[in-house]
């Protein structure tokens, strides 16, 4: 079940444009697992080389980096910033104006 969730959940990953992110929870729910928020971050986690995805893309509800090391963090923001996507002050998106809504 696990990989099962996990190839679903890269599926959607996928898909998210240039210059958008999307939340935990919404990758969840668009690959089918509504609530499953954490599942995204573990798959997330357990990605390694072999896989080109646009991991960066993913953020918190609360529009901001849930990555643990600072490098991490500024490394995101440097991609997302690179497609467009602007952070406030705080380190904050905007996710009325830069979340993704399709599918």
């Amino acid at each position: 079940m696990k990989s099962q969730a996990f190839e679903r959940i890269y599926e959607i990953i996928q898909k998210i444009p240039k210059g958008k992110v999307v939340t935990y929870g919404q990758v969840a729910a668009l690959a089918g697992y509504p609530g499953a928020a954490r599942t995204v971050g573990w798959a997330l986690g357990s990605l390694t080389g072999e896989k080109d995805l646009p991991w960066h893309r993913v953020i918190n509800a609360s529009g901001k980096s849930s990555l643990a090391e600072e490098t991490q963090r500024k490394l995101q923001q440097a991609l997302l910033e690179a497609e467009g996507v602007v952070f406030d002050e705080n380190g904050k998106v905007d996710l009325e104006k830069f979340r993704w809504k399709g599918k």
